[in-house]
């Protein structure tokens, strides 16, 4: 992924990013810097905190590409965890949950199933953006948007959750 444009954000844009994140997952970001990296070759936009790239900006459409190169940059309307962000500053909120034998699927990209969930937060709408964590170490795996409500994601079939970021795509293997 090659870097288009990297700056420091304004205290008004970080204020927007620390109250979003907050506000939907109940986490307190803690940086002493914040910088927008937009790429060449891809959709993704990102904000690192201190050098690490833990803000995503996720537009406001259901999809993602499957090729994990994200949401298009030009519908940047809420600032979102990455994985490498949520396994740093773990959600509150927000959060479903899926057995091991979901992880490699998660990991690899897929959209998650209603038979891989073991828990939903009862407060995710159809239509938020979730983190994806794994029961056995908590360890985050993906962040997706909600298909259907918190309450209605456990269950014997369909898929519930629309894969955006996960370990081992571009944006995860993204450095600085």
């Amino acid at each position: 992924m090659d870097v288009k444009s990297r700056h420091h954000l304004r205290d008004d844009a970080v204020d927007e990013i620390e109250t979003a994140v907050a506000e939907h997952l109940g986490v307190e970001l803690d940086a002493e810097s914040y910088e927008k990296v937009e790429f060449e070759d891809s959709d993704w936009n990102v904000v690192l905190l201190d050098g690490e790239p833990l803000v995503l900006y996720v537009g406001g459409e259901a999809g993602a590409a499957s090729s994990g190169s994200g949401e298009a940059a030009t519908d940047e309307t809420e600032p979102f965890l990455t994985v490498q962000g949520a396994n740093e500053y773990p959600p509150e909120r927000g959060v479903v949950t899926v057995d091991a034998g979901a992880v490699s699927f998660v990991s690899d990209g897929a959209d998650v199933m209603r038979p891989g969930i073991v828990e939903a937060d009862d407060g995710i709408d159809e239509g938020d953006l979730v983190a994806i964590n794994e029961e056995a170490h908590g360890k985050f795996l993906a962040v997706g948007r909600a298909m259907t409500d918190g309450d209605d994601m456990v269950g014997d079939s369909g898929k519930v959750v629309k894969s955006i970021h996960h370990v081992g795509d571009d944006l995860f293997e993204f450095t600085v």
